[in-house]
């Protein structure tokens, strides 16, 4: 039996339904991403189960208990805000021990609880500061400690990292993760940072204009997007229109003149002459010298990320874009030929798009 469980909810507001038929089942535990662009909903999901936003449609369900229509302050979950929220006046401690002062837990637990969840987020020398004392980074800590010192059932990030610089982003990313797995508290977190999602999460919910879109493991999500969506906005993705023939007993997909196997080609779909979307990530093409490959193309456009050589490359599939490890070697330059490969196996039908007869 799921843990958390929303039914059918939606929002709406006037004419405008801003989440439509949100279902998800959340097992106790575990860690879920509501991962979409701006506007797409997922706040409005995470406020609906706080309790800070009413649900117009559907049933919200915490441990078989209905909690659709409870107060936020009846539902006792664990929030840390983008903003943080923290209480300027109020020192580290007294910050963390707040929601236990509320809820009348006597002192000498509260004290002990706020050390331990201090203790947790490793600010326990820091007890004793002000909000304003601290980096950005140390405050989210004390916000993460605020929320799971009243030990919820269930822990909601709202963008929590998004006010952080890169690299401070990247650390508190695994570092949010250890806490959760350590605490073993459920957490839903709102993100629009893919790699964000993809890094941490046990499953990601993607949303697209209100609606879920898919839900899955990060890595089903990277290699089997559902539709079109999916594939540019989770990493990058070329798309290719291809036109699907059958021969020796598989599928065969043809971009111009350029031929590759295509697995899982649906029945409604399985045709002679079907077109059909393919996606082909960017890191799974190689480049090499121009009598080798596949086919062949010119790179146009060459950019540098450290780690990664990017390429836009004019070949018979179209302009792709083609990522390349930096492994210390000379580059390929702009304007040479370059010989282009891939495996088949790492070709994937888009099946939610681009069927047509």
């Amino acid at each position: 039996m799921s843990f958390l469980r929303l039914h059918n909810v939606s929002k709406q507001y006037g004419p405008n339904r801003v989440v439509s038929q949100f279902n998800l089942d959340v097992q106790k535990g575990e860690f879920v991403s509501l991962l979409g662009p701006s506007g797409c909903g997922k706040t409005t999901s995470l406020q609906m189960i706080a309790g800070f936003v009413d649900v117009t449609e559907g049933r919200i369900e915490l441990d078989g208990k209905d909690i659709t229509r409870a107060k936020a302050n009846e539902r006792g979950l664990g929030i840390v805000f983008q903003t943080y929220a923290l209480f300027p006046h109020m020192t580290v401690r007294e910050n963390v021990e707040f929601g236990l002062e509320m809820r009348k837990v006597a002192q000498p637990e509260r004290s002990e609880r706020g050390s331990e969840a201090l203790a947790l987020v490793h600010l326990g020398p820091y007890a004793d500061r002000y909000p304003r004392e601290l980096s950005g980074g140390q405050r989210q800590r004390v916000a993460l400690a605020r929320a799971l010192v009243i030990k919820p059932p269930v822990l909601l990030l709202d963008e929590p990292l998004s006010n952080l610089d890169a690299k401070l982003r990247e650390e508190m990313q695994f570092e949010l993760r250890e806490i959760q797995r350590k605490v073993g508290t459920t957490t839903i977190m709102v993100t629009h940072d893919q790699s964000e999602a993809m890094s941490i999460s046990d499953r990601v919910v993607v949303m697209e204009a209100g609606r879920i879109t898919q839900v899955d493991t990060p890595h089903t999500v990277y290699e089997h997007p559902h539709n079109a969506f999916i594939s540019t906005f989770v990493g990058k993705a070329n798309l290719l229109q291809a036109t699907v023939h059958a021969q020796g007993g598989q599928w065969l997909a043809h971009v111009g003149d350029v031929q590759m196997a295509v697995q899982d080609v649906p029945a409604a779909a399985a045709s002679h002459g079907t077109r059909l979307l393919l996606g082909l990530r960017p890191e799974k093409i190689q480049l090499s010298a121009s009598s080798a490959g596949r086919t062949q193309g010119t790179v146009r456009e060459r950019f540098f990320l450290g780690n990664l050589w990017l390429y836009t490359v004019e070949c018979p599939l179209g302009s792709i874009t083609v990522t390349t490890a930096n492994d210390g070697e000379a580059p390929h330059q702009v304007g040479s030929q370059v010989g282009i490969d891939w495996s088949d196996r790492n070709v994937r039908l888009i099946a939610g798009d681009g069927v047509a007869a």
